[in-house]
């Protein structure tokens, strides 16, 4: 069968792509590494949640092994791992796009309108007050107590009923009361029932494109090759995925950029411990996030977060009994991270196998700003009374971006203006790799809104 499209990854930007054109007629096949879950058969446990839900087994390192990368491998993607958190991006992210792109739709002008279409399609709300826990209490009253600003965190999500004791921790595995506004809820129910094909646990190995047509090379779950073609190929397998999928397919050869502008937002866990239990592993995960100029400014915001037993632990340091002896009291936790706006961009090659290597240094500034969030944060557990201060020494890239940066100068980028590869008629991606650098703000909600603009650009090229 020749598709209309080929949609290789199916997270985020795959799924709202899928859905636009699968709604509007098209005939699409969605092409996905990660198995295919329901909320009843999401993993229950910690360990088969990394396992299962992630490439390398729930975390890949750099290349010097100082930043530990968490990229989901899941029908859904990030939708289904992460804690669906949704902002809308300021100026400061948009005119650094802007200038760096050459790209004029990156303001608040040309933003908002798909920012308040997606507002219309899913579920976004905050975390009601009175069901923040522990955690969250002592972020709120720390901030209040040093002179710092905060914010109720805004969540894709619907009636998580925490009135009945639900735990938002288990959102981590998949949310098995479908509350969370994730891609196999939303979007992708909708486009399954209009017809969009789904092809689960097939990795997509090379792609070929020419003016008559694209052809996806991978291996399916049992091991046997397969190929499909179609008219035309989005690449949503994210920053990593996009990059070495394309590095494999010798598309450097016209891209001289592709894989450069690797970006994560380096995030650090610090953890107050307190004489009485804080159990911030109950109800919202997550409810506050800095809303402080001073803190943007400076390059970094902080969140109150938490983990489960096995991320706890490896953000401990230590070993043996005094390990034990604090994971045992981890109920007592407070948890805040800073997230770093990056400034050192990375790189994304292949190796002679195929595999992906990532290149991300931390440079000075990336370092000062890490540095000035963990001193806000000390001066939080402090002010709240805690007893001592773990600095966790594992810095984690959740928020995976870059590689295939848009750009209006293809010698410096690599998708164009109307999301096309440059100097590819029928290839095309919306998804976290077209980000120019790091924003300092969660992705998601960009994520989908540039998937719904370039939708629309796929639609009117479909047409023509």
């Amino acid at each position: 069968m020749t598709y209309d499209a080929i949609i290789v990854g199916a997270g985020v930007s795959g799924s709202f792509i899928g859905n636009a054109l699968t709604q509007a007629g098209l005939k699409c096949v969605m092409l996905e590494a990660g198995r295919d879950f329901t909320a009843e058969t999401y993993p229950r446990t910690e360990v088969d949640a990394n396992s299962q839900l992630y490439w390398g087994g729930g975390v890949e390192l750099t290349n010097d092994a100082n930043i530990g990368l968490l990229r989901p491998k899941v029908v859904g993607g990030g939708s289904v791992v992460n804690q669906a958190l949704l902002d809308r991006f300021d100026d400061d992210a948009l005119d650094s796009w802007r200038t760096r792109s050459g790209v004029d739709f990156f303001s608040r002008a040309g933003m908002d309108l798909w920012y308040d279409r997606i507002e219309k399609q899913i579920s976004i709300t905050t975390v009601p007050e009175q069901y923040a826990n522990g955690n969250a209490e002592v972020f709120r009253r720390g901030f209040a107590l040093n002179g710092y600003h905060c914010a109720p965190l805004v969540r894709g999500q619907r009636d998580c009923r925490f009135g009945d004791g639900n735990s938002c921790i288990e959102c981590l595995m998949g949310c098995r009361i479908e509350s969370k506004q994730s891609m196999p809820v939303t979007q992708l129910r909708h486009a399954r029932a209009a017809g969009l094909e789904v092809v689960a646990e097939f990795e997509a190995q090379r792609v070929e494109a020419n003016g008559d047509g694209v052809a996806v090379h991978g291996v399916d779950r049992d091991g046997s090759k397969t190929s499909y073609r179609g008219r035309r190929l989005i690449c949503a397998a994210g920053a990593i995925g996009n990059s070495r999928l394309l590095l494999l397919s010798d598309f450097a050869k016209r891209l001289p950029a592709l894989g450069q502008n690797f970006y994560v937002h380096p995030q650090y866990m610090t953890l107050g411990a307190y004489d009485e239990p804080i159990n911030a592993q109950q109800g919202p995960l997550q409810s506050y996030k800095s809303n402080d100029a001073t803190f943007r400014r400076g390059g970094f915001k902080l969140e109150n977060v938490f983990g489960p037993p096995v991320a706890v632990a490896m953000l401990l340091p230590g070993f043996g009994a005094r390990h034990m002896a604090r994971m045992r009291r981890i109920t007592h936790f407070a948890c805040i991270e800073v997230a770093v706006r990056d400034t050192a961009p990375g790189r994304v090659r292949v190796n002679k196998r195929g595999m992906p290597i990532i290149e991300k240094p931390i440079n000075a500034e990336d370092a000062r700003r890490r540095d000035r969030g963990l001193a806000a944060i000390r001066n939080i557990f402090n002010a709240t009374g805690a007893k001592e201060i773990i600095e966790g020494d594992v810095a984690i890239g959740l928020h995976l971006m870059g590689g295939c940066n848009l750009g209006a100068d293809a010698s410096k980028s690599v998708t164009g203006p109307d999301f096309r590869l440059h100097g590819f008629s029928n290839v095309y991606t919306a998804d976290s790799s077209i980000f120019p650098d790091a924003p300092g703000i969660n992705p998601s909600f960009t994520i989908m809104a540039l998937a719904s603009k370039a939708a629309e650009q796929i639609l009117a090229d479909a047409r023509a």
